[in-house]
């Protein structure tokens, strides 16, 4: 879609990220009490301060984010700190699905926050061509020369110029699943397609639903599209369906979409049929995997490392209770999938910048680190922040895979087509849900939406 992703995107490096990946992912059976002291130890410590942050008593600031609950909460922390060391005031603001649109009427209403946390690309885009969005000052575009790989940095331009701040990431090439459930039916993890839909069967015919899908969120299903379509169709294909230079049309897409069903189409293979997951929000698809003993409603569910939050949320131990393996491979190679959220300033001050600075260092996203269920592109963060040897896997393994990453697909496109509820790719992956044979008719209004989305 735009030239700025060009750099980020090389074949060979998918591999070798998996490859990595896979490795870091064995140490899980390392967790246990170890980690729980782990993490207590790090929440605990005070973080080195390694940036220089401006004396701002008395000024304010106001951050908006689509964030809540343990998310909000640790953020928040990290918005503390930089209160305890400049003397500013930091209030954070629950912000709506599509932040675009929160964000409009902000703006509108003359109430603009002063920094947002933009989760797509495209919305970065969005953000500067409406003429919101105001460009990173020299101190926060040193911080990220500094801790930043050069793809980082390149996905927050716009034109060339600076207007992100990547202080998330998010490796979205993961199964989670219940170790009880996968020792009762003496399966192990999956490492292609085909292991992972004879697993599903095994995990079937030993009583448990096999996988658990958050339908009522659009973006979820996305992510599982989008594995299966890098993984079969390529990083170039990958790459031209991001850009819609390719029409969704297009076989590459039916062929992912025929592999999607394989799992979606398969009864009894998902938690509560299709009507009961177009129920389910990611939260709840994450808890009730990790509920109910060895008896849970479904014995593995897709998404990022983000899920540990949740995972923690329904009483479960990462590293026992709950591991992960690496989307497993449809084609040649498996995935690696990557998306995040951006800070950018719409009231460009002392304060703003300084809050941009702040988040690019390792100091902030240490503390969040710390804190769990957080990964942070920042190379200068110390792995053994992170509280448990899952979490320092995957976040090893997103510094060793450097600038060769794919972006999530969604966030890259347009926000109309790529991240509005009820509407685009989301809808369209919904009703596919709802009825996975009808591959003709959801590529039909895919190509529809994208082509008005993309304008034409």
């Amino acid at each position: 879609m735009r030239s700025t992703y060009s750099t980020i995107r090389k074949h060979t490096a998918v591999k070798a990220a998996a490859t990595v990946l896979a490795g870091a992912l064995a140490l899980t059976a390392c967790g246990g009490d170890d980690d729980n002291e782990n993490e207590q130890a790090g929440a605990g410590e005070e973080t080195a301060t390694t940036v220089t942050l401006p004396k701002l008593d008395g000024e304010s600031l106001e951050v908006a984010a689509v964030w809540s609950g343990a998310e909000q909460d640790n953020f928040n922390k990290v918005l503390e700190e930089f209160e305890k060391r400049t003397g500013a005031e930091v209030s954070f603001v629950p912000a709506q699905d599509p932040i675009v649109n929160f964000l409009g009427s902000k703006i509108a209403g003359g109430q603009p926050p002063d920094v947002a946390m933009l989760p797509q690309p495209g919305a970065i885009q969005q953000a500067v061509d409406n003429g919101w969005a105001k460009p990173l000052g020299v101190e926060a575009k040193a911080e990220l020369a500094e801790n930043y790989s050069q793809g980082w940095q390149d996905i927050g331009k716009v034109d060339g110029e600076q207007y992100g701040v990547y202080y998330k990431a998010a490796n979205k090439s993961l199964i989670w699943y219940n170790t009880q459930v996968f020792e009762n039916a003496g399966v192990t993890e999956p490492k292609t397609w085909d292991e992972l839909l004879t697993t599903a069967q095994t995990v079937y015919d030993s009583g448990v639903t096999p996988f658990s899908v958050g339908g009522a969120d659009g973006w979820t299903l996305t992510d599982w599209f989008e594995n299966i379509y890098l993984s079969q169709a390529g990083p170039e294909k990958y790459d031209q369906l991001a850009k819609h230079e390719i029409k969704w049309t297009d076989p590459s897409v039916k062929d992912a979409l025929t592999t999607l069903a394989e799992v979606w189409g398969k009864k009894d293979y998902v938690a509560g049929g299709a009507d009961g997951a177009l129920q389910t929000d990611f939260p709840a698809s994450v808890t009730q995997t990790f509920t109910g003993g060895d008896q849970p409603k479904a014995g593995m569910v897709y998404e990022g490392d983000f899920a540990q939050v949740n995972i923690g949320t329904a009483g479960a131990e990462v590293g026992t209770d709950a591991k992960a393996f690496p989307f497993p491979a449809v084609g040649d190679t498996a995935p690696v999938v990557s998306g995040g959220d951006a800070a950018v300033i719409l009231k460009d001050s002392k304060a703003a910048q300084a809050l941009a600075t702040f988040l690019a260092s390792p100091d902030a996203a240490t503390i969040q680190a710390k804190l769990g269920g957080y990964l942070s592109p920042n190379k200068n963060v110390d792995i053994s922040a992170y509280p448990n040897t899952v979490q320092q896997g995957i976040a090893e393994a997103l510094i060793d895979s450097g600038d060769d990453f794919r972006f999530d697909m969604s966030d890259q496109a347009p926000q109309a087509f790529g991240g509005t509820p009820g509407k685009g790719e989301w809808k369209a992956l919904q009703d596919f849900l709802a009825n996975p044979t009808d591959i003709a008719g959801t590529q039909a209004q895919l190509e529809a939406d994208a082509a008005a989305a993309y304008g034409g």
